[in-house]
């Protein structure tokens, strides 16, 4: 059974940094396009930044380029997103995904909240 457990998650001030874990079970991380997504309330679901199987490349959203890094360590089985200089807009549910070919796995999510 996969399962996908995201931890790291709270309550940072604007300016401040957090970093998220993604450790999976059931699936290697390696095969997969590992994913953070994020849900703001009353708001779609939105693609924060990828990193795909194979070579590693990586993917970001505008809203987050240059502040946001993921990076994935394949002997813990475990992805991460590194937030740095967090903004009140960046605060939401984060949620850890990850698809290879038809399936498609998600995290039960951390919430994020950037509030002074």
């Amino acid at each position: 059974q996969v399962q996908l457990v995201e931890s790291g998650g709270g309550l940072v001030q604007p300016g401040g940094s957090l970093r998220l874990s993604c450790t999976a079970s059931g699936l290697t991380i390696s095969r997969y396009y590992m994913s953070w997504y994020r849900q703001a309330p009353g708001k779609e679901r939105e693609l924060v930044a990828q990193i795909i199987s194979t070579g590693g490349s990586t993917n970001y959203a505008d809203s987050v380029k240059g502040r946001f890094t993921i990076s994935r360590d394949n002997a813990r089985n475990t992805v991460y997103l590194q937030m740095n200089i967090l903004k009140p807009e960046d605060t939401a549910v984060y949620y850890c995904n990850a698809g290879r070919s038809t399936f498609v796995y998600w995290g039960q999510g951390t919430q994020v909240t950037v509030s002074s």
